[in-house]
């Protein structure tokens, strides 16, 4: 697989998903190498997962998933989290408001990166890729570019979030193209300790489904990417 080092000429990501987990299949590797290393990430997640329990009420889900993302974060230095609450988990659509809500966290946060999930239609293997991940990543890649034009949803302004134009990379995680990796070989116990950290959310899955361990191992070290590391995170970058 010919891919590229993951660009390091930038200090400030912000990684954005639709329900907590989404990000520790993977992602959460990678930004624990970034945060040891000194730079800034935050979360964004749209939802706070409260449809992803099937024994238990979206209303007792959504603060215990959330909680879930919380202590899943901080195992990788990640302290900001951060939840739109104006979307409902399961039913999220592309569209304006998500785009717009986005933005806004763009002008807020300032990244030089935007890290997201694919929005293809199915994951490497073949496994049909979620509903609202792939409206969240389309609405992420359009909202980069709103928040820098100060003549879409200029209502940001009254609020205080000026344009913002700095975001040079947008990372798709998942993707059945990627072009960069991530040697996270070092920092692969951390990426299992955050998705350890859903423990809520992975024993409603059943006893049959992998484990942490189980699961990342199967994304991070396979043959393909052995020539990169022992252990390796893969995204497709593009650069603005």
């Amino acid at each position: 697989m010919d891919l590229h080092p993951f660009p390091d000429d930038w200090q400030t990501a912000l990684c954005v998903a639709a329900h907590p987990d989404d990000l520790e299949y993977g992602t959460a590797a990678a930004v624990a190498g970034w945060t040891a290393a000194g730079k800034e990430v935050s979360y964004l997640l749209v939802t706070r997962g409260e449809a992803g329990i099937d024994g238990m009420s979206p209303e007792e889900a959504a603060p215990a998933r959330a909680q879930e993302e919380r202590d899943g974060a901080a195992e990788v230095g990640v302290d900001r989290v951060d939840f739109l609450d104006d979307f409902t988990d399961g039913i999220v659509e592309h569209g304006l408001p998500l785009r717009q809500a986005i933005a806004a966290q763009i002008r807020a946060v300032r990244p030089d990166l935007v890290v997201t999930l694919t929005f293809e239609t199915t994951f490497p293997g073949g496994g049909v890729n979620q509903a609202d991940h792939r409206a969240v990543g389309l609405a992420v890649l359009d909202a980069c570019a709103d928040a820098g034009n100060r003549w879409i949803f200029n209502d940001l302004i009254a609020e205080g979030l000026e344009p913002w134009s700095g975001v040079r990379y947008v990372a798709f995680s998942a993707t059945s193209q990627p072009t960069h990796y991530v040697d996270v070989t070092e920092t692969f116990e951390a990426g299992v300790a955050s998705l350890e950290a859903h423990g809520q959310y992975l024993d409603a899955l059943g006893p049959d489904y992998p484990s942490p361990r189980e699961l990342l191992t199967s994304f991070m070290a396979t043959p393909e990417l052995a020539q990169h590391g022992e252990k390796v995170w893969t995204a497709q970058v593009l650069q603005r």
